[in-house]
């Protein structure tokens, strides 16, 4: 597992003399003296310099997520008119719909692999390739099958860049700020389901066989700025030290720590975690995937609480309900296509709103507050939504229609202020750097399973439990999402992406889902 314990004092060691080796090669290359002994660059020494350059950098690389959340907005309303206009099935409809969260998976899976050889950015830059030529294709098809062929590839696309995104900016991101940080991905994401929503109403008026083809092109417009934006943000520095390319690592620390005096500490701290220089580089050469299928006790508990807070995000059918919020619309009363996607567009802005929301309270409330917020909210909601669609079956109308368009909303809004980003935070933060791509990646590819289930079968089981039924169900799954974050998910707060792995060495010390820090910091450092 690579523990950042007490038994590896000689190995640190050696670490540290590697460091001033490096430092002694540094020197020459013409930067300021620094009190730390190391010349550091001083075109960026100002505090503020410094948060906005982690700011930008983590804006930047999540602008790959908006592709996402762009591709589900457009969906929801583009799909009433691809089924007018090619004369589509229930059945295709759903497997169209459906089959991108399935085929992500694979993207995610190659996505951990190819970030651990080429890095973190240049694995965005090829998912947003795939994912360009899969907009491409649909744009102009004129069947389901061409149709079906670049939603495969859009789908490949999405989850090769998306799942690394968060992977990125968690390595990147100073401790105090990383929960933030990390949530920018999902605020990314309600930003792509609003401009989804946007330009379905938008683009609405045109003729049926141009409208939707409009509607799915402009997708192409984010995926061309994520090009553009790997020319200015750094290499995770976590990787850089994976390829021995310290120097580097140490430079893009400085940039985004700014604290000189722990950079050092911090970066000794990176090099023992990942294996550098003693002999657990040898322990980390061995397949990674044979250690997560075969994992040691701490390791499997981390696999646990990722993997499940990843599908609970799913199970509990939020997705369907942007997917299809058009038809519980009209469940709910509301009729023509133009003001159901007026609802959507509102929708879309109760989820930006309460993400953003998130991002505030991350690094104050902490992760598990939140979680228990979002998770019995949800729960509230959902079932609420249950009753007041049963309500208007039998019958009884007005003030059920308005509850039913609240709890949607409601719904929505404590999703997005709690487990939607936060399932993406705590898997980035959660794993040893040597696991962290590619176990990352198996919890995206675990979301996208649980997403396309939900997605592709949310028709026909409506049609069998009718959909107040299938809200029941969402509910059930949030309420067991409650007990889940309650006996499983630990307090990341303000601890370092080294502190959290040592955490999870002694899962048995945790008090109801909290570690002190200091207990973690002694752990660390004897």
């Amino acid at each position: 597992m690579g523990s950042v314990g007490a038994g590896e004092n000689g190995s640190a060691g050696s670490v540290r003399n590697k460091n001033r080796a490096v430092e002694s090669e540094v020197n020459d290359d013409g930067f300021n003296d620094s009190p730390t002994g190391y010349q550091y660059p001083s075109e960026i020494r100002g505090k503020s310099d410094r948060r906005f350059y982690v700011f930008a950098c983590a804006v930047l690389a999540s602008l790959n997520t908006v592709l996402l959340g762009y591709d589900v907005g457009v969906m929801s309303g583009a799909i009433i008119f691809i089924q007018e206009d090619l004369k589509i099935t229930e059945v295709q409809t759903e497997v169209l719909v459906g089959c991108l969260s399935v085929v992500s998976l694979f993207g995610s899976l190659v996505g951990g692999r190819t970030s651990d050889i080429i890095g973190r950015k240049w694995t965005m830059a090829s998912g947003s390739i795939v994912f360009q030529v899969g907009v491409t294709v649909m744009t102009f098809a004129d069947s389901f099958q061409a149709l079906m062929i670049g939603r495969l590839l859009t789908g490949v696309g999405i989850g090769i860049g998306a799942v690394i995104t968060s992977v990125y900016i968690a390595e990147i991101s100073p401790s105090i700020s990383r929960g933030s940080l990390t949530s920018f991905p999902e605020i990314f994401v309600n930003i792509g389901i609003l401009l989804g929503y946007v330009s379905n109403y938008a683009f609405s008026g045109l003729s049926v066989h141009i409208n939707w083809r409009v509607m799915l092109g402009v997708g192409i417009l984010p995926s061309t700025l994520i090009g553009l934006a790997l020319f200015v943000i750094p290499e995770s520095p976590r990787w850089l030290v994976m390829q021995n390319r310290v120097n580097e690592a140490r430079l893009v620390l400085f940039k985004t720590n700014g604290d000189e005096s722990k950079v050092e500490e911090r970066l000794t701290e990176i090099q023992l975690a990942a294996g550098v220089g003693n002999n657990a580089q040898k322990e980390g050469e061995k397949a990674v995937w044979r250690k997560l299928l075969s994992p040691s006790p701490s390791l499997r508990w981390m696999l646990i609480t990722g993997i499940g807070l990843q599908c609970f995000q799913q199970l509990t059918g939020t997705e369907a309900l942007v997917y299809y919020s058009p038809e519980i619309f009209k469940d709910a009363g509301i009729k023509g296509n133009s003001n159901l996607l007026a609802a959507t567009v509102a929708v879309g802005f109760v989820k930006t709103i309460f993400v953003l929301v998130a991002t505030f309270l991350l690094d104050k409330l902490g992760r598990k507050p939140l979680l228990y917020i979002s998770t019995i909210g949800m729960t509230i909601c959902l079932f609420s939504v249950g009753v007041s669609l049963s309500l208007l079956k039998g019958g009884v109308a007005g003030a059920a229609s308005g509850l039913a368009v609240l709890s949607v909303c409601g719904t929505l809004a404590f999703f997005s202020i709690g487990i939607a980003p936060i399932c993406w935070v705590l898997t980035s933060e959660i794993f040893p750097l040597r696991y962290r791509a590619q176990a990352v990646a198996l919890g995206a590819a675990a979301n996208r399973v649980c997403s396309g289930l939900v997605s592709m079968s949310f028709l026909s089981v409506s049609r069998t439990i009718t959909v107040a039924g299938t809200f029941f169900v969402f509910a059930t799954m949030s309420a067991l999402s409650v007990a889940f974050v309650h006996l499983v998910v630990p307090e990341t707060k303000g601890k370092s992406l080294e502190q959290i792995e040592s955490l999870f060495q002694d899962h048995c010390s945790w008090k109801g889902g909290y570690v002190e820090i200091e207990d973690v910091e002694e752990h660390v450092h004897h």
